[in-house]
């Protein structure tokens, strides 16, 4: 278990490895405790419960986000996108935390084991005898999902229940935070509960108070004694977890999914930025701004949701087909592949007639395929295969015809001939199967 994000009141944990194979689904006794406190004691792992543990086992659940009173995830089902999932539980008040903080306190065990940052074992038996459950029953579990199947669980909820216990194997505060305190907070409080008990027991003592410094000493001796700038931080390679809206219902007006989908791409251009200030001097930067064209391309290229992609093409006046076929250009080569994806360069005649000649001399095969040129493209006789010069002068994009247009095909080179011979190599294996 991998807990990505460093915010106590939100983790965000890597999805968990296969457990095929294990005869029982957790190993610890949180763990456990949960799978009993979710199935029941007469209820087995049946109907949806049962594809839910089987969905967790086959990994088909991605990152797990805890918040208080909640977890989510996207679970793989039967269709290419995941399903967007969440189960809610019953934050503990504040009196609650109260009975279970005096518990954890008043038996020594105990304390010494939180304090060791363990979660000992009796200590839901105790604070379930002052009035305080920590483990849910499962009718204290809210799921969400956003597939079509109406059950209560349906099985990615279920697949994400079985997988919050594998998460309790680890890390068993994690139950408290989905009751509604972190780790840190938790622990703060029963320092304090800790502290004020010795400080009842202990003997009542006159100290004299210390002796004060005035504030121009201290304002002084600040002002000489400066510390050190600290080291900048270290550069990013990749952006932080992407973050999960954890609303159970739909707000209106509120796309989550785009506004997930615009996180993200925030996170990543933040961390680009991060490493274009800690570059060394001299060092290239990072490309200057685009344009909202531009950009809604690059936005598309990075697969966004149906509905976003729809409304990145509504916005920029394209098809849906123009924006899908623009983005391709921006995947293999970003703003340089978008300038030629319609637009032809000049190109002096001698440097093409160079061009063919040399893919001639180096073509392997018997017979090097038929050229014809047009300014900045070369097109396959008999193929539906053309080459495109980039605007550096220097490296060819290759391209294929689809739906009657053409359709970028790979990431450009400046072997003209090897871009051809890849570009051509289905039709070229094809040909000699049925040779």
């Amino acid at each position: 278990m991998n807990n990505t994000s460093g915010s106590d009141r939100q983790r965000v944990f890597a999805p968990l490895a296969l457990s095929r194979g294990r005869r029982s689904f957790a190993d610890s006794w949180w763990g456990n405790a949960w799978v009993a406190a979710l199935e029941g004691p007469s209820l087995s792992a049946t109907g949806r419960l049962a594809r839910g543990r089987t969905y967790a086992r086959s990994g088909n659940v991605g990152e797990i986000t805890i918040i208080p009173g909640r977890a989510t995830a996207q679970v793989k089902g039967s269709l290419p996108s995941p399903y967007r999932t969440a189960m809610a539980i019953p934050q503990f008040s504040a009196a609650q935390w109260d009975v279970l903080l005096e518990v954890a306190a008043s038996r020594a065990g105990h304390l010494a084991a939180l304090l060791d940052h363990e979660m000992p074992n009796d200590l839901a038996d105790a604070a379930a005898q002052a009035g305080v459950r920590l483990l849910p029953r499962r009718g204290e579990l809210v799921p969400r999902c956003s597939c079509p199947d109406s059950g209560n669980p349906c099985k990615h909820a279920a697949a994400l229940y079985y997988q919050v216990a594998r998460l309790l194997d680890e890390d068993p505060f994690v139950l408290l935070l989905l009751r509604g305190r972190g780790e840190s907070e938790f622990m703060a409080g029963l320092h304090r509960r800790n502290t004020a008990q010795a400080v009842a027991a202990a003997p009542v003592t006159a100290v004299a108070p210390p002796r004060g410094v005035s504030a121009r000493q201290a304002f002084a001796a600040a002002l000489s004694e400066l510390p050190p700038l600290p080291d900048p931080p270290p550069a990013l390679h990749r952006p932080g977890p992407s973050v999960q809206l954890t609303a159970l219902d739909p707000v209106p007006g509120v796309d989550a999914e785009a506004l997930e989908f615009l996180a993200a791409d925030t996170a990543a251009r933040a961390a680009a930025l991060l490493r274009q200030a800690l570059l060394p001097p001299g060092e290239p930067t990072i490309a200057p701004a685009l344009g909202v064209v531009e950009d809604a391309v690059r936005l598309a290229a990075a697969d966004p949701p149906q509905r976003v992609a729809q409304r990145l093409a509504w916005g920029t006046g394209h098809t849906p087909t123009a924006l899908a076929r623009a983005a391709a250009a921006w995947r293999f080569g970003g703003p340089a592949a978008l300038a030629i994806l319609d637009e032809q360069q000049d190109v002096d005649p001698l440097y093409v007639r160079a061009v063919r000649e040399e893919i001639r001399q180096n073509w392997d095969g018997e017979h090097a395929p038929r050229l014809r040129a047009d300014r900045s493209w070369l097109t396959v006789i008999g193929h539906d295969a053309q080459l495109r010069l980039g605007p550096d002068g220097r490296q060819w994009y290759p391209f294929c015809k689809k739906y009657g247009m053409w359709w970028p095909a790979g990431f450009p080179a400046r072997d003209v001939t090897a871009v051809l011979s890849d570009l051509l190599a289905p039709d070229r294996e094809s040909s000699g199967a049925n040779s």
